[in-house]
């Protein structure tokens, strides 16, 4: 319920004073009268007369309550609202290569990529999102799915050494391609991140990406890597031991990828980079929603008037009546 004229509901406060002026007019109206014990007079009990005394100014109260409520003018409303969510097809395809390990962001490039992608993920509730991996092979690590719990902890599992070390750029946009490419979603998007060139796999990334723009598929490249020299673990025959080596990949690749399906390219040489190029791509594939509303409002103040009327006429009766006072 609501009210058109909720100022004149604060006139309610002004009962206040009338119950504090009738509470002390009943004081000074007792009567009084000196007797030597009250023992005898409780057992003559009070009748009902005495017990109603306070009915006509109680009536009296809900009188004024009900007419200030009126003059508010109540109103009930009946409201419909239709939300149709559309969701959109999103494929991660993920480079786990060994230079994925390069300790530039921390704690290294992967772990960060991983972290990143599950915000991203919980951020959009309503889509279709699914993960493919690729090193000199690919393979899909988690179809599409509104599942989000089972595709981030299938998130967490990934690592590197799933695959054979190597970049295989082309096959593992191809893979994501082919995951996506019958999806029902009238959208559909490829977050493809690495940080090298392509040197694995029969399908060149160019080819990939026109495959890609025949089914009608988005594509935003991320070449991750800062700028310099980059410390990466290399495992030997005494361990893993780190090696400095040059932070460097094939940009315009990545760039030629994202213009021929209509994309954009990003690069990030950092762990805040990287998690502004998820929110900037959030806010570039934000879920379409359509909203119906029908509101409707009803009336009502006619019924506290009516209510306010019926306890005018009871007190107007009771005084007159039962409760009548013969001076």
């Amino acid at each position: 319920m609501t009210f058109h004229n909720p100022g004149y509901l604060f006139l309610l406060l002004l009962l206040l004073p009338i119950i504090y002026w009738y509470i002390k007019e009943m004081h000074k109206s007792d009567a009084s009268l000196q007797i030597s014990s009250l023992q005898d007079l409780t057992k003559f009990p009070k009748s009902k007369r005495i017990k109603m005394r306070h009915l006509p100014f109680i009536l009296r109260l809900f009188t004024l309550i009900f007419l200030i409520i009126a003059i508010a003018r109540p109103q009930s409303s009946n409201s419909l609202r239709n939300e149709t969510t559309e969701g959109i097809d999103i494929m991660i395809a993920l480079d786990i290569s060994g230079t994925m390990l390069a300790e530039d962001l921390k704690p290294n490039r992967l772990e960060a990529s991983k972290a990143v992608a599950t915000e991203f993920i919980l951020s959009r509730p309503n889509d279709n999102i699914g993960l493919v991996i690729f090193a000199a092979e690919s393979f899909t690590q988690c179809p599409l799915t509104t599942d989000h719990d089972v595709l981030i902890n299938l998130f967490k599992g990934v690592q590197y050494g799933m695959i054979e070390d190597g970049t295989a750029i082309g096959l593992g946009l191809a893979n994501a391609v082919n995951r996506i490419k019958d999806g029902k979603a009238k959208s559909k998007v490829i977050i493809l991140l690495t940080d090298g060139s392509n040197n694995r796999g029969d399908i060149a990334p160019v080819s990939a990406a026109e495959i890609a723009k025949t089914f009608g598929i988005r594509v935003y490249a991320i070449g991750v890597g800062s700028h310099g020299m980059v410390r990466v673990p290399v495992p030997t025959p005494l361990g893993m031991q780190y090696q400095l080596m040059e932070s460097e990949f094939d940009e315009q690749t990545l760039k030629a990828i994202a213009n021929i399906t209509g994309g954009k390219y990003f690069r990030a040489t950092d762990n805040l980079k990287l998690r502004s190029i998820y929110q900037e791509i959030d806010q570039l594939e934000k879920t379409k929603i359509s909203v119906r509303e029908y509101s409707k409002k009803n009336e009502i103040f006619y019924i506290f008037a009516l209510a306010a009327f019926v306890c005018l006429i009871s007190e107007i009766l009771l005084r007159n009546t039962v409760l009548r006072k013969i001076p």
